[in-house]
């Protein structure tokens, strides 16, 4: 139990539904679903399209997706990739005659096909209650009528503002500056796009006059995506990942995301005691810090596109995890690995929801970089992702860029199964931390018995180009022995990443868990 005397927050318990998401607008959309008769699948789409009005640095339907889902009554987990390829006009030799070492992130070669709707629209079909018109309702209202701006939306705006070009500085600023927070963002455009959606389907928006108008804002800039690209997105149903840390199964969506770092990273970790170290300690961070360097490094040599990811059996063997494991030493940093081209960086939202049947469902959504690529369409405003940034331009890699092919992605929806049984849906969100949220949360669990709330609330630290960012919850002397360590220790300008979580308790409550590093919460019935 926490310190009442101390800032913090409680569990939120419930038995009827529950959504833990990173703002309130979307959470409280979720439940009013859920109260419709929805199901979690339902309050989740319904939730995380609102996201993209109340947080569009971060999301929106220019974007991609990824989700885990374990139906009502059914402890089997199922994965849907809704990742957009790049344009069939584009490969990495059009970039590199071009005299480019990698994907520029505000160019329209940046710009991967959109995925998010059309896996928005397969799942309100294939398993959801209550029709696409019911779902966009909410997310209609509040483009149309306005959202306040919330307090590290603001934040998040004003330092990804830059990246706006265009139309996009038209739509996404006021009088040229970011909005501040309490201010009022609306997006008719985007209401008018939804309506569609509600009416027509997914070819309202990869066909006719809304993907025209996307076309020719990405043409005018030299972008090679056609009208076809676009008719022919299309999500896929797969099966996930999982592997075994002490007694959780966690779950993770299979590549092109990185989910199978987040497994390698668990499975060296279980080779060193870390239930025995302080968890706020330096020689927990040095660990797990010299694991992310190493899983990360793997993540970078074979993750791809699922049609061309390398020895993604090799990267979760056991026996891989266990000679990088004995590589760590655990007084001294190692050198960072050398870095690929791939950008990697920070922007997403995740949105989880259970409901009174038990189906769970884990979400991620996201345009990549704050902003995505900063391209926005002329008519409808809507704002373009960077994903194509994934991509590595190196002749012969797995993850080269090639037309109709998807990048390697960032975001990772979580699922933890204990003894067969689905016990928590989970996300972090972080750009390239989300693999080492996903290791420290469900460490934070298992090797130190802290519920949700404060597995999610305790401070982060995190290892990126060569510096190890350790948040300002970490005292000095965990920094400056780390710093003996021969770790270059800095305190990160932005929190590190955020989380959302339920758990499914055994007596039947369902608890909630969401971070404060966002805006958000979570809320039950």
């Amino acid at each position: 139990m926490r310190d009442f005397q101390l800032p913090g927050r409680s569990p939120v318990l419930a038995t009827n539904g529950m959504c833990a998401t990173s703002h309130p607008l979307a959470a409280k959309t979720a439940i009013n679903i859920l109260e419709q008769g929805g199901n979690a699948m339902d309050a989740a789409i319904a939730g995380a399209v609102l996201l993209g009005i109340c947080e569009p640095q971060m999301t929106g339907i220019g974007g991609d997706c990824f989700v885990l889902y374990s139906p009502a009554g059914s402890d089997e987990v199922h994965a849907l990739n809704g990742s957009g390829r790049a344009p069939q006009a584009l490969n990495a030799a059009v970039l590199r005659d071009a005299g480019e070492t990698a994907v520029p992130l505000t160019s329209p070669h940046a710009v991967s096909i959109p995925g998010a709707m059309d896996t928005f629209c397969t799942l309100s079909n294939d398993v959801g209650k209550l029709g696409l018109d019911t779902l966009l309702a909410p997310a209609i209202h509040y483009a149309e009528t306005g959202v306040p701006v919330a307090a590290r939306v603001a934040f998040d705006w004003a330092n990804d503002a830059g990246t706006l070009q265009g139309k996009a500085r038209d739509v996404y600023l006021m009088n040229g500056r970011a909005p501040q927070s309490g201010e009022t963002f609306r997006a008719p455009g985007q209401a008018e796009v939804l309506r569609r959606v509600a009416k027509q389907g997914r070819d309202a928006f990869y066909t006719g006059e809304i993907a025209e108008d996307m076309v020719a804002a990405l043409g005018k800039l030299g972008g090679l995506h056609t009208i076809e690209d676009f008719a022919n997105t299309a999500c896929t149903y797969g099966d996930p990942i999982a592997a075994t840390y002490k007694d959780l199964e966690v779950l993770e969506h299979a590549p092109n995301g990185q989910g199978a770092t987040a497994l390698l990273m668990m499975n060296m970790l279980s080779h060193f005691d870390i239930a025995s170290m302080d968890p706020l300690g330096a020689e927990r961070v040095h660990i797990e810090a010299e694991a992310a360097k190493l899983a990360y490094d793997s993540r970078n040599r074979f993750l791809a596109d699922p049609d061309h990811t390398a020895r993604l059996e090799h990267m979760l063997d056991p026996a891989t995890a266990q000679k990088l494991a004995a590589l760590i030493d655990p007084t001294k940093a190692m050198g960072t690995p050398a870095p690929l081209s791939e950008a990697v960086h920070k922007d997403t939202i995740y949105i989880t929801v259970v409901d009174k049947d038990g189906m769970a469902v884990s979400l991620i959504y996201s345009i990549f970089h704050g902003f995505g690529s900063g391209i926005a369409s002329d008519k409808f405003g809507i704002l373009l992702q960077n994903r194509g940034a994934g991509f590595t331009l190196e002749e012969g890699h797995v993850n080269e860029l090639q037309g109709g092919k998807r990048p390697m992605h960032t975001i990772i929806p979580g699922m933890i199964r204990q003894n067969g049984k689905v016990m928590m849906p989970f996300g972090v969100m972080g750009g390239a931390y989300q693999p080492n949220g996903h290791a420290r949360l469900v460490s934070n669990l298992i090797d130190f018995g802290m519920d949700p709330q404060t597995a999610i609330d305790a401070p982060r630290a995190f290892t990126d180009k060569g510096v190890l960012n350790v948040e300002r919850g970490y005292s000095d002397g965990v920094r400056a022995k780390l710093s003996e360590m021969g770790h270059k220790v800095e305190i990160p300008r932005t929190a590190i990443g955020g989380a959302q979580a339920i758990k499914l308790r055994r007596d039947g409550v369902l608890e909630g868990a969401s971070d404060p590093r966002k805006d958000g919460c979570a809320l039950g019935y």
